[in-house]
């Protein structure tokens, strides 16, 4: 394990980039998140780190800098990571603006972007990586994030698109990272895991060994509904920017899951209920180690939006490759 090079999480959410990166052999100095729940859920699965509960807008470099130094007695930062929100970017959001560029400088959430940009030039890590939606890579929002990380110092930009699946997780997942190294980790699955090989071993919910495993409630009449589903049939469809999407989808037990989103509930293959939190998680590749805490739809929207854990890894070993080739 590589513990040489140190790390900082903006949008640090429940902590699945972040893990990946730990499991790589990175030490991760220190995160910052606006929101309690992820934030508590962060520092009960990092408690060496540092975890701000702060809006990202008031955070500087600097401020960075003197906390880890001042607490940790490191003044360096090798890498940066971060997941802005993507609900401005996303097609699965029927609210995002129309004209494109906006959504990256008149949506408030959109420019939470340009802060992360603004704390990377004012940290200049070696090495930075970004992780939004693929509706990020609009030409007219891909320019002009490139020209703000020119601006900050940062010749070389890379828009990196990689699937989940393809590193071994029991889910779908396309993403697009941004950096400035290219990011193009060898394939580790030519078939991700199934459905049923990660939640086979799983107890019944309600077992008291294994955290975030606790039964969801179901009304009646929605559970008469949940007994007439195939595989890969959803109960219902919501409207998103430009087409209807599935939610409440029974798996197969099968094949990998499809996306796991903050809002998506699945529905268990062979039992009528919905998967709880921790066998969610499992689709994302958390260990169920790694607890979440917070009300149980804030539980499901942590898990949902995070970066798969093995995925989060084989970056990290692409960025561990890059950093030792500098010396």
């Amino acid at each position: 394990m590589n513990q040489r090079y140190n790390l900082v999480d903006l949008f640090s959410g429940a902590g699945g980039f972040a893990l990946g990166f730990k499991q790589a052999g990175f030490r991760v100095l220190l995160a910052v998140d606006n929101d309690k729940a992820p934030a508590r859920t962060y520092k009960f699965n990092f408690p060496e780190s540092i975890v701000l509960v702060e809006d990202i807008k008031e955070i500087s470099g600097d401020d960075i800098k003197n906390l880890i130094t001042e607490v940790l007695g490191i003044d360096q930062v090798d890498v940066v990571i971060g997941s802005p929100p993507c609900e401005p970017f996303t097609g699965a959001n029927p609210k995002r603006m129309r004209n494109p560029i906006d959504r990256l400088y008149v949506d408030p959430i959109g420019r939470l972007v340009l802060h992360f940009i603004r704390i990377v030039g004012e940290l200049k890590p070696k090495v930075f990586v970004m992780e939004n939606v693929p509706g990020i890579l609009e030409p007219s929002i891909k320019r002009a994030i490139i020209r703000e990380l020119n601006r900050v110092g940062y010749k070389e930009v890379y828009f990196n698109k990689l699937r989940a699946e393809d590193y071994c997780t029991p889910s779908h997942r396309l993403r697009v990272f941004i950096s400035n190294i290219k990011l193009n980790p060898p394939k580790k699955c030519i078939k991700p895991p199934t459905v049923m090989e990660v939640l086979k071993d799983l107890p019944p919910p309600g077992s008291k060994d294994i955290p975030n495993h606790d039964p969801v409630p179901i009304s009646d009449r929605k559970l008469r509904k949940i007994a007439k589903l195939k595989w890969g049939t959803p109960l219902i469809y919501y409207e998103g920017a430009t087409k209807r999407l599935p939610n409440l989808i029974r798996l197969n037990p099968y094949r990998h899951a499809p996306t796991v989103l903050g809002s998506s509930r699945f529905i268990h293959p062979f039992e009528n209920r919905f998967l709880t939190v921790r066998e969610q998680a499992r689709l994302m590749g958390f260990p169920d180690t790694h607890v979440f805490f917070g009300g149980r739809d804030e539980q499901y929207n942590q898990v949902g939006e995070a970066v798969p854990v093995p995925l989060a890894k084989a970056i990290a070993e692409e960025v561990i490759k890059y950093l030792g080739g500098l010396k």
